[in-house]
């Protein structure tokens, strides 16, 4: 009798109409988050980090309160997938959010709990962004890299050069970079240089990103 193979693992392209979210999109889902639950303000908050600085779903529930200098606003960002670690500004509606995530949580070294206290669980995320994709009126699953390739597109569509974003999000490898400014070059992303006061004022999201601690007025 011939063996068989187990079925082959569908590739994403397959069974997923795209891999990204536009900047609208992202403060939509933000927005959903936010409206959903009592732990919306975390959920929101969690949103908010993971595309500024381009986390992975690992990297954001592995997130501890020494990795954050709420005085100097910075992140240190340390990237899995040996990947190359480095300090990211924060804006001041980060901050604002991550005073308030310290506020009301219990004392842990780490930032994001669940409703029992413990750490974040990559289950735990997924399943909200899931949640907040559907109460935002998305027709399609989203999870949570769609937020780290928005933040590629979104600095490729703001003129970052590719050595700039493969430095922001940490790539070893210069290819994993090239995708982004590729697409931005072909016009193909749909982003469009539109104005989002509001969504900035609420959760930080705006056009040009700081590349330096003077550009947020630190010293």
């Amino acid at each position: 009798m011939p063996r068989l193979s187990p079925p082959r693992k569908p590739r994403n392209q397959e069974v997923r109409s795209r891999e990204y979210l536009t900047e609208m999109e992202v403060a939509r889902l933000a927005e959903a988050a936010q409206a959903l639950g009592r732990h919306g303000h975390r959920d929101a908050c969690m949103i908010l980090l993971a595309f500024r600085h381009g986390l992975r779903v690992s990297e954001l529930i592995a997130l501890r309160w020494d990795m954050v200098d709420l005085d100097a606003c910075l992140l240190h960002v340390t990237r899995l997938k040996h990947g190359v670690a480095s300090s990211h500004p924060l804006r001041g509606p980060e901050v604002r959010g991550l005073r308030r995530v310290k506020r009301d949580a219990p004392q842990s070294p780490y930032v994001f709990l669940s409703e029992r206290e413990a750490p974040m669980t990559d289950s735990n995320f997924r399943k909200m962004l899931a949640r907040a994709g559907r109460e935002a009126g998305f027709d399609f699953l989203v999870h949570p890299h769609m937020l780290r390739h928005a933040t590629g597109y979104k600095l490729a569509n703001d003129g970052q050069d590719t050595r700039a974003i493969q430095h922001y999000l940490g790539h070893k490898n210069i290819q994993h970079t090239v995708r982004y400014t590729e697409l931005n070059s072909n016009g193909s992303t749909g982003f469009g240089r539109i104005s989002l006061v509001r969504q900035e004022e609420r959760y930080g999201i705006h056009h040009h990103w700081p590349s330096r601690r003077r550009d947020l007025g630190v010293s």
